[in-house]
């Protein structure tokens, strides 16, 4: 088990609260925000108890309160003042900034807490949609800038998978399907990164469709089992990183399941990004978002 990280630098600061590094300077020496510690060779550092301080004032700066009256407030009041917004204001913010607390201090409990809260006002959709895809989003920045540690992102991706895995098991039984269409959703071969594909199958469900779900690294030529039993199924993937060559997937995807049939494939995810869905013959479809797919499901 890795220590738990307890110093952050400068840059820590400006990749988690969004403020950069030289306004938070400014910030320190007008306003003493922060009472960073310094190495031999003079660099800050900071330690939990700042970053957390940090997030606060980037919520209360973030909703209109300028930086001189927040200055002139107790850690104590900045903490009720930011309850007392927070209840008036939007809660995506301050939500986010409690998950990522609780990602850099392993806090399950900090964790379960701001879900518990969120769910007085929003349903497990919209928590999903609205807070956890823009947290994840600013999770890989914080990784592929060395602000966190992989197992930052481990831990908190295992924690948002358990919400997801809980929801799933609660929202259908089989006789509620509203028709005989069937989706297989899985991910290629060393293709590890599935909560994505995982909500998907729960955005399905939700709209009481027929799934089959068979998870991460998946065979192409093993899946050709599922065909003797559900010969034309839609199939949904979610890539993040893998394939590497994306058309020779394609390719080997109508090869190995299409043969005279074209299978619908439908595929989401970073990797998809930026291309261009008319490049692609009518059954590759390619979606740039959960929510334009959704959009679809509704009858």
């Amino acid at each position: 088990m890795e220590h738990i990280k307890q110093n952050f630098s400068i840059k820590d600061l400006e990749h988690l609260s969004g403020i950069k590094a030289h306004t938070i300077r400014i910030w320190e020496k007008r306003y003493n925000i922060l009472t960073p510690d310094r190495t031999e060779t003079n660099i800050r550092t900071y330690d939990l108890e700042n970053l957390q301080k940090i997030l606060n004032v980037t919520f209360l700066n973030g909703h209109g309160y300028k930086i001189s009256r927040i200055a002139k407030l107790s850690d104590p009041e900045i903490g009720k003042m930011v309850k007392e917004v927070a209840a008036t204001a939007s809660e995506e913010n301050r939500a986010i900034n409690s998950f990522k607390v609780a990602m850099v201090n392993f806090d399950s409990n900090l964790f379960h807490n701001t879900y518990q809260n969120l769910l007085d006002s929003k349903s497990f959709r919209e928590i999903f949609l609205e807070i956890f895809i823009p947290l994840l989003n600013e999770i890989g920045f914080l990784w592929q800038t060395d602000t966190i540690n992989p197992v930052h992102e481990h831990f908190l991706v295992g924690l948002i998978k358990q919400k997801l895995y809980l929801n799933i098991a609660q929202l259908k039984t089989p006789e509620e399907y509203t028709d005989d269409y069937l989706y297989v959703l899985f991910l290629p071969e060393n293709e590890i990164h599935d909560l994505g594909i995982l909500y998907l199958n729960y955005e399905l469900s939700f709209h009481r469709k027929k799934t089959i779900y068979l998870g991460p690294s998946m065979p192409l030529h093993d899946m050709r089992y599922l065909l003797e039993i559900h010969p034309n199924p839609t199939f949904i993937s979610y890539l993040t990183t893998e394939p590497k060559n994306l058309s020779g997937f394609i390719k080997e995807f109508d090869a190995t399941l299409g043969n005279d049939l074209k299978m619908e494939l439908n595929l989401f995810g970073s990797k998809v990004q930026s291309l261009d869905p008319n490049n692609f013959p009518s059954h590759i479809k390619i979606f740039k978002s959960i929510p334009e797919f959704s959009n679809q499901l509704i009858s």
